[in-house]
């Protein structure tokens, strides 16, 4: 006797690909396109009725401009798959959904709280900055921790709370290098950002309701900031109108031979970035036309980037040059500078004063919907 399998069920590693495979099949059936930017996201246009469905394994996000039309689509599920309607938006994966006359507000209060909980620390005092500034975690010489389980499950925690805190990008970038074996003073360190997170844990990113919806980039690089490699840090942050929409602190894969390379390398990767935002904009039915400004605070990798003579400095980068060089002739991309006082990536590259830090936060579109005025 055998078993002949007529569906796919929980605990399979085919279940996922057969279910996403299904629920595709579903919806081009009923019109959606499936976005070569996102293949988790599908977009419906049909006359003047705008449908997306955002997917993530079998929890959809379902929005659009008719509320009629929305209701015909979950009625179309509901005749294709067992599936519960939970109603206008909320609560999604960790992420607090909280909606006023200015915009949509995002944040993880609970899971922050969570992670304070779970450290010991709803007593303690807040701290002002997330990292320490001028910190040497990479040069640290003191005694291994015992459980490092615990130290990889914070900043794991942590990882997963970036995605509506900006702020905690560098910090956790720094962090979450040492997994491996993580010393005392790396989870000192750690407890310092949950310390921070005390005094504000529903600080989130508020997508407001008037933005003009023109994409704005900022770049920014620390030359040769790790002791170890000696690799550079790049730091980006995409606001779409007022609006945070994107933000990364990476190591660069090679090691820069300048200030000028290093800076202009973040240049390479924030082009990548902004020609993917964009693209992904215009399956939402969003055109950019114009050239997306580009700041950056470097002047010699803005010449680098207008100049097209090749010499000793420049021609082992040839092919960023050329990459950005031809984004910037394509219309793509509008480099500019900024002076390194408003440069609002800074803060994805280094550990600030608490002065500095505080003035770039409060410039990035962040808020705390839960301050008492």
């Amino acid at each position: 006797m055998v078993c002949k399998l007529n569906k796919s069920l929980y605990g399979l590693k085919q279940a996922p690909r057969c279910w996403f495979a299904k629920l595709c099949h579903a919806l081009k059936t009923y019109g959606f396109t499936q976005s070569l930017s996102d293949y988790s996201l599908f977009v419906l246009h049909r006359d003047v009725i705008h449908i997306v469905v955002l997917i993530y394994v079998d929890d959809l996000i379902v929005a659009g401009n008719d509320h009629a039309a929305i209701g015909q689509f979950k009625t179309y599920l509901h005749s294709c798959f067992h599936m519960k309607d939970l109603g206008p938006l909320k609560y999604f994966l960790g992420v607090e959904v909280a909606r006023s006359v200015t915009g949509i507000f995002l944040c993880q209060r609970k899971y922050a709280l969570e992670i304070i909980n779970e450290a010991g620390l709803l007593g303690a005092k807040p701290a002002p900055t997330p990292l320490e500034q001028n910190h040497h975690l990479a040069l640290t010489t003191g005694q291994p921790l015992s459980n490092p389980e615990q130290y990889r499950r914070l900043v794991g925690r942590l990882i997963y709370l970036c995605f509506t805190r900006p702020e905690l990008s560098y910090c956790v970038h720094i962090l979450s290098q040492f997994m491996q074996n993580p010393q005392q003073d790396h989870w000192n360190a750690t407890l310092r950002v949950v310390r921070y997170l005390k005094g504000n844990p529903g600080q989130g990113i508020v997508l407001r309701k008037d933005s003009d919806l023109t994409l704005y980039g900022w770049c920014d690089s620390d030359w040769a900031t790790c002791p170890l490699t000696r690799r550079s840090l790049t730091g980006w942050f995409v606001l779409l109108g007022n609006s945070p929409i994107s933000w990364k602190t990476k190591k660069q894969h090679t090691v820069s031979r300048s200030s000028a390379e290093a800076e202009y390398r973040s240049m390479a990767t924030t082009t990548c970035e902004l020609k993917w935002v964009k693209s992904l904009l215009h399956c939402l039915g969003l055109s950019h036309s114009q050239p997306i400004m580009l700041y950056c605070d470097s002047q010699a990798a803005l010449h680098i980037a207008k100049n097209p003579v090749f010499h000793e400095c420049t021609k082992h980068i040839e092919v960023d040059c050329h990459f950005v060089r031809n984004a910037i002739l394509n219309g793509i991309i509008r480099p500019s500078y900024v002076s390194t006082h408003v440069q609002l990536a800074d803060i994805f590259t280094k550990a600030l004063g608490r002065s500095h830090f505080h003035s770039l936060l409060s410039k990035l579109g962040i808020q705390n919907l839960h301050t008492p005025t």
